[in-house]
């Protein structure tokens, strides 16, 4: 159970969720692919490559190996990207692919939370320029994402500079922590993943949700919360039911990395040897 407000005479609490497969029924790199590619930025052949990453997706969770190959994948991937046409063709298409799958019961848990006082904060290993718009499109406070380097010409360079994944979601938590004044044994966590056990533990009430069958093992053992969300909802439909108007995401996580945008496809080069992202 929710606390419905906060005793403000406390340190502040904040709320963290990881956002695919936990706030959004698909992965946010994968959903823009299509896009991508009518924007030129990706061929043919990778598209068709997304609609297999994404069954793959969808079927169960990434370990370790994946992870680090996805990461290799979206940098290769999107080396020479354009970073102000990557943020244009997301701007674009963000409510067309993104709203309708939303998950009713992850909006519904933000606006508790907002409601109760605390802050809400998107914790994607996804690139910034995807998770950014998607983190202001649900009314997050702050937005942890990967962040790619771009160069001079405003082009990514492959490389990257932060890479939100397990233990560094769990220190960007508890840097926020520091710099915010949040109670993190008081603090909530969402995710769905294995991959971030760090940074549900970082926290006092962990849920596992839609939870990878090694992070249900996980979160059995631990006694931690579990939950099944499981109906994607347009927000203009919930307007009428919204007890905080939406807030501007205030980036936690400086410039973005268009390359995690497709970081997805990882899950078919992960079957072979990646080359891109």
């Amino acid at each position: 159970m929710l606390s419905l407000v906060e005793n403000h005479s406390l340190p502040r609490t904040a709320a963290f969720f990881d956002l695919d497969k936990t706030v959004i029924a698909k992965s946010s790199t994968l959903t823009f692919s299509k896009s991508f590619y009518q924007g030129g930025l990706i061929n043919r052949r990778a598209v068709l490559r997304t609609a297999y990453a994404q069954f793959v997706f969808l079927a169960g969770g990434a370990d370790h190996d994946q992870m680090e190959r996805m990461r290799e994948y979206l940098s290769a991937l999107c080396r020479g990207w354009n970073v102000q046409l990557v943020k244009e063709i997301v701007a674009e298409t963000l409510h067309d692919l993104i709203d309708p799958i939303i998950y009713d019961e992850a909006a519904t848990l933000i606006e508790e939370h907002h409601t109760a006082g605390r802050d809400v904060v998107i914790v994607s290993t996804s690139g910034a320029e995807v998770v950014e718009p998607i983190g202001e499109l649900l009314g997050a406070d702050r937005v942890v994402a990967t962040r790619m380097v771009v160069g001079d010409n405003g082009c990514f360079t492959g490389e990257v500079e932060y890479y939100a994944y397990g233990p560094t979601k769990a220190e960007a938590i508890k840097e926020l922590a520091e710099s915010e004044g949040y109670d993190l044994a008081r603090c909530y966590a969402y995710s769905d993943s294995i991959t971030d056990v760090p940074m549900l533990a970082s926290v006092g009430h962990p849920h596992a949700v839609n939870p990878d069958r090694a992070l249900r093992r996980e979160a059995i053992a631990r006694g931690w919360t579990i939950l099944d969300f499981h109906r994607p909802v347009r927000l203009k439909q919930r307007l009428p039911a919204l007890s905080v108007p939406p807030r501007p995401a205030l980036v936690a996580a400086a410039a973005i990395g268009a390359a995690a945008a497709t970081a997805g496809l990882v899950w078919y080069a992960s079957k072979r040897r990646p080359t891109v992202v």
